[in-house]
């Protein structure tokens, strides 16, 4: 495969990941309780955002694992033992992440509800729960099939 295809994802992927960080960094200033608090109320008095932030990890190894991934594309080895883990990582943190998305959900139902109005909070983590999703299984499918031609091996037909 061409290396400039690859650099470039490469790219989008370092811009998706300094994108995420800053966003992460700015957005909790600007919510409506959080406008006029310290910078120690709004991250350490808030739980979902310390689920948030918590739930981050995964996102940002996930990221990692598919710069690398490309980078074995890039130089031709796709069906390597590296590209197989570095899909099997990209697949648990997605899946790690579901379960974060999932305690989101239940905090959203359990704590907020009543006290303000969840409906936009809800539909982003469900559209969040469903990407997720899909990107644990095509994890799982590349997985598999990269899986599938080491158990093959060369000699065998």
């Amino acid at each position: 495969m061409k290396r400039s295809p690859t650099i470039f994802l490469q790219a989008v992927i370092v811009l998706v990941g300094i994108g995420a960080a800053i966003f992460m960094l700015w957005e909790p200033h600007l919510e409506g309780r959080n406008v006029h608090a310290s910078p120690f109320e709004v991250y350490f008095n808030d739980p979902f955002l310390a689920c948030a932030y918590v739930a981050s990890i995964p996102f940002f190894v996930a990221l990692y694992q598919a710069f690398m991934l490309l980078g074995h594309i890039g130089r031709n080895k796709v069906f390597s033992l590296d590209s197989v883990r570095a899909l099997r990582t990209i697949r648990y943190c997605a899946l790690s992440l579901v379960g974060f998305l999932f305690a989101a959900q239940a905090y959203f139902f359990l704590v907020v509800r009543g006290q303000d109005d969840i409906a936009g909070g809800v539909a982003i983590t469900l559209f969040l729960i469903c990407v997720s999703a899909v990107v644990a299984a095509a994890a799982y499918v590349l997985e598999t099939t990269l899986q599938n031609t080491f158990d093959l091996g060369p000699g065998t037909t």
